[in-house]
């Protein structure tokens, strides 16, 4: 084998890091076109899409199909307002038993008059190299336009007639299963909600209340277990931790500077920044 500079060793590593490379923008892609099927998916209450579910399948040598985009993992769980909801169990709760049963009363997919456009953006995916299995993590701007249209009837509406418009962010991580990116760990974070283009930012507080119990305490869709960051939604602006460091100092935000403290005060004597502890 010949090179340039009759090292064939020099070769073979210049083909090993392109090999990474290619690995890292293969496994970036995929990342962030499953996180872009998500919010399509909840864009038209597809939750058996997203959540484990065995439905009949239409092969004859497959009789179901599982549709999931979360990991068959025990460490899974979907963070919410202020709750987790842990394991594939805890998935299945939160989209088919809450989500499902609450807009749509139990239907898969959209019906007539109801709105939930997720729009997805801002995206930064970053592979995780040298990790079995292989993970990555993302984060995403969510900017949501939802509600009832006048013309349905509030009597079997379970919220009553509505409109809202909704802004949060994902700080996500993914594992490949069976060769397959999936969603590990998802962390919403809502941030602000408004009742109207006339009401924009004027949400009354608990608007989206929060979950008040959890399963363990008799609550059949409630977390099964509180964040313990003292989630709130605007006015509280304290940020989402950073998976990732400053593109060019390589330096992590600091802690004081992700803190919202009142105008003009101390920020170390402001809430403590918000924390993800069990990040890989």
């Amino acid at each position: 084998m010949a090179t340039t500079n009759g090292n064939s060793g020099d070769l073979l590593k210049h083909f090993e890091a392109l090999q990474e490379r290619v690995d890292k923008l293969e496994a970036e892609s995929e990342v962030r076109k499953l996180h872009f099927k998500y919010g399509y998916y909840l864009d038209k209450c597809l939750y058996k899409e997203v959540s484990p579910y065995s439905a009949p399948s239409s092969r004859p040598s497959n009789p179901s199909r599982t549709l999931d985009l979360f990991a068959n993992h025990p460490d899974t769980y979907v963070q919410f307002m202020n709750g987790r909801c842990k394991g594939r169990a805890g998935v299945k709760r939160l989209y088919i038993d809450r989500f499902s049963a609450t807009f749509v009363k139990g239907r898969n997919g959209p019906v007539h008059g109801f709105l939930l456009d997720h729009l997805q953006a801002q995206d930064i995916v970053d592979y995780v190299p040298g990790t079995n299995p292989p993970k990555a993590k993302g984060r995403f701007r969510a900017l949501m336009s939802a509600g009832t249209h006048d013309s349905m009837e509030e009597s079997g509406l379970p919220r009553g007639l509505r409109q809202w418009w909704e802004g949060g962010l994902y700080e996500n991580e993914y594992i490949k299963e069976d060769g397959v990116w999936k969603i590990f760990r998802l962390r919403y974070y809502p941030f602000w909600f408004a009742r109207s283009l006339r009401q924009r930012l004027a949400a009354p507080p608990n608007y989206v209340p929060p979950f008040a119990r959890l399963v363990s305490d008799g609550d059949p869709l409630g977390p099964d277990e509180f964040v313990q960051n003292d989630e709130r939604l605007w006015p509280d602006t304290r940020v989402v931790p950073f998976h990732y460091t400053h593109p060019v100092s390589g330096e992590w935000v600091d802690e004081a500077d992700l803190r919202a403290p009142l105008l003009g005060t101390d920020p170390l004597k402001a809430k403590p920044a918000r924390v993800i502890g069990d990040s890989f």
